[in-house]
């Protein structure tokens, strides 16, 4: 795969000045409050037998997301750790959801516990049921309600995220302090998101080769994947609906979520990756506010780039205090 985008001088300089909806703070403002009004009761089923694990506890959770409606998501926690532990938030890619817990043995391998969330409508244990004109014209995700950024599917499926993290002072043996969110792809994304709306909340952020950023230039400029949907939608209304379609995507952009958000933050980045293109990545990146940003650069990695990422930030969490303390298993009696 050749390099299709800038060249990594131009990228760690690439700060584009994009046009924020005047009205961007007040509409998250009120979409989250509107969510917690619905406080509801976070449900946590204990499930490891059923999985077969023997080191790792197993919660299946249910929280109330978008609009009160349950949304699912696997608790993962070293079996017979002293809690309360770190927790890292864990946000899925593009057109997955949460899978089987055995999908997601890293973190609590490392000490860490985690809390899986599934993607409504794209997973299969949380459906999204919609709200008001959700016109979907292609295929996807992307143009899901796109006439209205009150409609959009993005505003449902990034308020869950938040809400997942609102979650985590009820579930057992959690740390609500030290929250870290992470994520590749659409999962990075998601991250990146949360990271601008939760605020204080979040402790982390781990945002791996990010989707839902910079819009305008993705859809115009990638080879591959869900931004396409984008130019496959404005190819047959493009006369009347581009300035209004970016409008509503605006909402939900990565660079004006990147702008708010104050967690330190380790992003990764492919150069060669034509799903999300590296200009898209560092445009929020360059605009992250918090002064504790790093990026790790794969110069030949693709949009598999950021899988690579995990043992660089566990040292980086390390470093910034986040790392479960050490513990020792229950030793069993002598077999009889």
């Amino acid at each position: 795969m050749p390099l299709t985008d800038l060249g990594e001088d131009e990228l760690v300089h690439y700060r584009p000045e994009l046009p924020e909806p005047p009205e961007f703070d007040a509409f998250w403002r009120r979409t989250l409050a509107a969510a917690r009004t619905h406080e509801g009761v976070v449900k946590a089923e204990p499930v490891t037998e059923r999985h077969g694990l023997r080191t790792v506890e197993v919660d299946d959770v249910r929280f109330p997301g978008w609009n009160g409606e349950p949304v699912a998501a696997w608790l993962l926690r070293p079996r017979d750790a002293a809690g309360p532990l770190p927790v890292v938030v864990t946000y899925i890619g593009y057109s997955g959801g949460r899978g089987l817990p055995t999908d997601h043995l890293f973190w609590s391998a490392a000490g860490y516990a985690q809390l899986v969330v599934d993607s409504r409508g794209q997973g299969h244990d949380t459906p999204d049921r919609g709200e008001g004109d959700g016109t979907q014209w292609v295929e996807g995700f992307m143009t899901l309600g796109i006439d209205s950024p009150d409609t959009h599917y993005y505003r449902r499926l990034i308020t869950d995220c938040v809400r997942a993290v609102d979650a985590v002072a009820q579930l057992p043996g959690l740390d609500p302090r030290r929250v870290a969110v992470a994520g590749g792809s659409q999962g990075g994304g998601l991250a990146l998101a949360v990271a601008g709306l939760a605020g204080d909340a979040v402790a982390a952020a781990l945002v791996d080769v990010p989707f839902l950023c910079h819009f305008r230039r993705a859809a115009g400029i990638c080879g591959e994947g869900p931004y396409q949907e984008i130019a496959h939608y404005l190819r047959w209304h493009s006369r009347h609906r581009v300035e209004p379609a970016f409008a509503t995507l605006a909402h939900f952009d990565g660079v004006h979520f990147a702008r708010r958000a104050t967690a330190p933050t380790l992003f990764s980045v492919g150069l060669m990756d034509p799903v999300c293109p590296p200009s898209t990545v560092y445009a929020a990146f360059n605009h992250y506010a918090a002064e504790d940003r790093t990026m790790t650069v794969w110069p030949f990695g693709d949009h598999a780039g950021g899988g690579c990422n995990p043992p660089v930030q566990l040292a980086w969490l390390r470093e910034r205090g986040l790392a479960p303390q050490p513990h020792r298993a229950r030793t069993e009696g002598p077999a009889r």
